[in-house]
C-alpha cells in the first residue's frame, strides 16, 4: 500500500537567494559626493541637519561666554586693563589669541553635532574617506604657494592707507607673535572650514543634489560672518567660499579648502604681527580694498587651478566607498 504524500505544516519558506523583505531599499552601489554624505548612512530624517544646526549655534554661543568668564578671570589676575567691551586687554598677541581661540572652539562642536543628532562617524565630516588624507593636504598646502606669493607681492606694491603704521615691531616680538600664529591659526582657519565647507555645506547637500545649490548657501553666510566692510571685500570673501566649496565636493574632502585658508590667515596675520599695532587693528578681509580684493580673487581662482592640476595627476578619491548588500540569508533544508 502507498503512503500518502506528506506537505509541510510551517510557512512556506522563500526560494533561495529572495530577500525576506521585498520592500527594503537595494543598496547604494556607485557611493555618494562629499556634499551627500548625510545620506550615506541611510540614517538621514529631513530634521537631522535642522536640529544639528540649531544645536551647533547654540552649543557655540555658550562655549563663548565660558571663554569670555575665563579671559576676564585671567585678566584680572594679571592686573590687565579692560578694553571698551568690558573684555581684558591682554595685550595684542594675547587679544589676537583670544579671537583665534574664540573661533577654534566650534571644531569639536561641529564634530560633536556631527556624531548627534546627525548620527553617522565624525570622519564623515573630513571627507569622503572617513579621515583627513595627509598626502593630499600637504598637496593642497604645496599647490597653494604661487598664488600666495602673488598675493604677498601685491599686497606689498599697493599703498596703504594714511592711518597705518609701517613701523617694524622688532624679531623678538614679531617671532613671539609668529608662533602663537603658527600655533592657533591652523586650528581657526580649519575650524571655519568644519562648519561653512564641512556641516553647512553637508547639511545644504541632504537635501538638494546640484553641487551649486549646496556652495551657494554657506558661501553667502561664510562671506557675512565676517561684517560688512566694503562690496569687493564682500565679493572676495564670496568667491573664496565658493572656490572653497566647490573644491572640496570635486576632491572629495576639506583638505583643499584648509590649506587655502591657512595659508591667507598666516599671511595676513604675519603681516600685521610685523608692524606695530598691527594685531590691534579690527579690519577684515571684508574691509579689503577693491585691488586687494581683486587680487585675492585672482589669487583663489589660480590656486583652484593649481590644485584641478594636481587633482588629475593624483586623483584624491571623490565618493564615499559604495555599500555592500547583506550576505543572503541561508534557509536550513527542511525535512520530510
Amino acid at each position: 500500500m502507498t503512503n500518502p504524500p506528506s506537505y509541510p505544516t510551517g510557512p512556506t519558506p522563500y526560494p533561495t537567494g529572495a530577500p525576506p523583505y521585498p520592500s527594503a531599499p537595494a543598496p547604494d552601489a556607485t557611493g555618494h559626493p562629499y556634499h551627500r554624505l548625510d545620506r550615506a548612512t541611510g540614517r538621514h530624517r529631513w530634521w537631522r541637519p535642522w536640529a544639528g544646526t540649531l544645536l551647533l549655534a547654540v552649543a557655540y554661543f555658550a562655549a563663548l561666554l565660558v571663554l569670555l568668564a575665563f579671559s576676564f578671570g585671567l585678566g584680572t589676575a594679571l592686573g590687565a586693563p579692560e578694553l571698551p567691551d568690558g573684555g581684558a586687554d591682554l595685550g595684542p598677541v594675547g587679544n589676537t589669541a583670544m579671537d583665534l581661540v574664540s573661533i577654534a572652539i566650534a571644531l569639536p562642536l561641529v564634530l560633536l553635532a556631527t556624531l548627534w543628532p546627525a548620527r553617522r562617524p565624525v570622519g564623515t565630516v573630513t571627507s569622503v574617506t572617513g579621515r583627513l588624507r595627509i598626502g593630499w593636504l600637504g598637496r593642497c598646502l604645496l599647490a597653494g604657494l604661487p598664488p600666495i606669493l602673488l598675493l604677498t607681492v601685491t599686497a606689498f606694491l599697493l599703498p596703504g592707507d594714511s592711518g597705518e603704521s609701517d613701523t617694524w615691531v622688532g624679531w623678538r616680538s614679531f617671532l613671539t607673535a609668529l608662533a602663537v600664529l603658527v600655533v592657533l591659526v591652523p586650528l581657526q582657519a580649519g575650524a571655519e572650514e568644519y562648519v561653512f565647507r564641512g556641516w553647512l555645506l553637508q547639511a545644504a547637500g541632504a537635501f538638494v543634489r546640484s553641487p551649486w545649490f549646496a556652495v551657494i548657501p554657506q558661501a553667502v553666510l561664510f562671506a557675512a560672518a565676517h561684517g560688512w566692510g566694503t562690496r569687493w571685500g564682500f565679493l572676495g570673501l564670496l568667491v573664496n567660499g565658493l572656490v572653497a566649496g566647490l573644491l572640496t565636493i570635486r576632491t572629495g574632502g576639506l583638505e583643499a579648502a584648509i590649506a587655502l585658508h591657512v595659508l591667507n590667515n598666516l599671511l595676513a596675520f604675519g603681516a600685521s604681527a610685523a608692524v606695530v599695532d598691527g594685531l590691534s587693528s579690527d579690519e577684515t578681509a571684508a574691509d579689503a580694498p577693491w585691488p586687494l580684493a581683486l587680487t585675492a580673487i585672482v589669487t583663489d581662482l589660480l590656486y583652484a587651478a593649481i590644485v584641478l592640476w594636481f587633482a588629475r595627476r593624483h586623483k584624491p578619491q571623490r565618493l564615499s566607498a559604495p555599500s555592500t548588500p547583506p550576505a543572503p540569508c541561508a534557509h536550513p533544508a527542511r525535512t520530510a
